[in-house]
């Protein structure tokens, strides 16, 4: 059975490439625009990791992140943040529950062995 990963992020064509990325690499993938959706999309999909964009409109990363810890069968749901903002956001996304903090712009040759070492 595939991995599904929930690709959360609000621009086009920046989760348009992650999701070709994670595909060809045979994830199934699962997106979401918004913090928001990413809360409806995990509790309803259950992904077995989130890649959540930390600065987004409706409901941000963080939000979103502390809003999907308080889902006890999502608790053990590895988030990784990914924000150009790492100085910023990198102790924020820690104290809510992320597992990680990933730099953009986003090195894809560096992300898949960040995303299995969750996926393993």
């Amino acid at each position: 059975m595939r991995k599904r990963v929930l690709i959360v992020e609000d621009f086009d064509d920046v989760r348009t490439m992650m999701k070709t990325v994670l595909e060809h690499r045979g994830f199934e993938v699962l997106e979401a625009l918004d913090g928001y959706q990413a809360v409806e999309k995990a509790v309803s999909d259950h992904p077995d990791l989130i890649l959540m964009d930390l600065a987004m409109p409706v409901m941000d990363g963080i939000q979103a992140t502390q809003a999907i810890r308080q889902h006890k069968e999502l608790s053990d749901v590895p988030i990784l943040a990914l924000t150009a903002f790492a100085d910023f956001y990198c102790e924020r996304a820690r104290d809510v529950g992320c597992n990680d903090v990933i730099q953009k712009p986003i090195d894809f040759r560096r992300l898949d062995p960040i995303v299995n070492s969750y996926l393993d």
